[in-house]
């Protein structure tokens, strides 16, 4: 497997974990509520109620979030390698390791720091569409691409 293969499943696995957990969050919830339905009357229950539906809400709404997040990374394909930057490509640029795809939190594969960052965030937009040995500045820090995976 690739370095760039171990990086995407680890992306994919850390998407999916969250799904998972927003899922099992909302079926306690959706428990809780049946549960509660069956022993409360009152104004109480009701506050209860709508608090519990409140927070379903949040959870359905960060669940939405976190499955579009899989969209995009299910439609990138790691095995690609392309000569200019897309979606999906891992960038090495000042001895960085940028991959390309979604915000997501910095992970370390093979002892190797690397940082996902959005094609929209302001390093994405300069990084997209280049190639090797392009450079540009951002805030002062001069940038250039030494490779492309």
């Amino acid at each position: 497997m690739t370095f760039k293969q171990k990086i995407y499943n680890y992306y994919v696995q850390l998407v999916q974990d969250k799904i998972d957990a927003f899922r099992d969050m909302i079926a306690a919830l959706t428990e809780d509520s049946k549960n509660d339905a069956k022993g409360s009357a009152g104004d109480k229950h009701e506050t209860a109620l709508s608090m519990m539906h409140i927070e379903q809400e949040k959870l359905n709404s960060k669940l939405r979030e976190v499955l579009t997040q899989k969209s995009v990374l299910d439609k990138i394909d790691a095995l690609t390698i392309a000569e200019n930057i897309i979606v999906g490509s891992l960038v090495k640029a000042n001895g960085i390791y940028l991959y390309l795809s979604l915000a997501l939190p910095k992970i370390t594969i093979d002892g190797i720091n690397v940082i996902a960052l959005s094609p929209q965030s302001p390093l994405g937009k300069h990084l997209m569409g280049n190639k090797v040995g392009f450079e540009f500045e951002i805030n002062n820090t001069k940038y250039t691409i030494q490779e492309i995976a």
